[in-house]
């Protein structure tokens, strides 16, 4: 028990730390007012990520989102890694009955982490995923390729809701 406690506040701990690295402390990010999770289950195509471990080496990144009977949703995460497929399979369940938008994800119990979307296209043709701290960003499309307009569009909001656009990287992605 003392051991979950000590990680907990260390995660605490290091979460402020990226925080305070940013430059200014930000209160977590607000998200969207609803999410209705029917529309948003199916295939989601990474645009651009934050760079990090669990994804680093991978191209042609995408997530299969899947609603369950009992209200979790299965989540197939995808990507080549060296020249092969590289998956991975979660659950996530929802944080915050209000929105629908703060889901917990699952990939190796007992540990999840924070989902928030945080900007949803009026057709759900685009997402933008944070956490709560702002250390993983990640912009979602339904399709392989993003328009640019559309792309600097979503760089111009998240720059003016304090993210730091600079560190994106965008998502090498084949087919159309």
């Amino acid at each position: 028990m003392r051991i979950l406690a000590l990680l907990a506040v260390t995660a605490a701990v290091l979460s402020f730390a990226c925080m305070r690295k940013q430059g200014a402390l930000l209160p977590p990010p607000e998200v969207v007012p609803s999410v209705d999770l029917a529309r948003y289950a199916g295939t989601w195509y990474e645009i651009a990520s934050y760079p990090n471990r669990f994804q680093k080496g991978c191209a042609e990144t995408s997530a299969v989102y899947t609603l369950r009977p009992d209200g979790t949703i299965e989540v197939l995460n995808r990507c080549t890694r060296a020249g092969k497929a590289d998956t991975i399979k979660g659950t996530a369940r929802v944080a915050d009955s209000a929105t629908n938008a703060k889901l917990k994800v699952t990939f190796f119990w007992p540990f999840s982490g924070d989902y928030w979307i945080v900007d949803l296209g009026e057709r759900y043709e685009y997402a933008v995923v944070t956490n709560p701290g702002r250390t993983y960003l990640w912009v979602l499309s339904r399709t392989p390729r993003m328009e640019e307009a559309a792309y600097l569009r979503i760089l111009a909001w998240l720059k003016s809701k304090g993210f730091d656009t600079a560190k994106l990287a965008k998502t090498q992605q084949s087919g159309p």
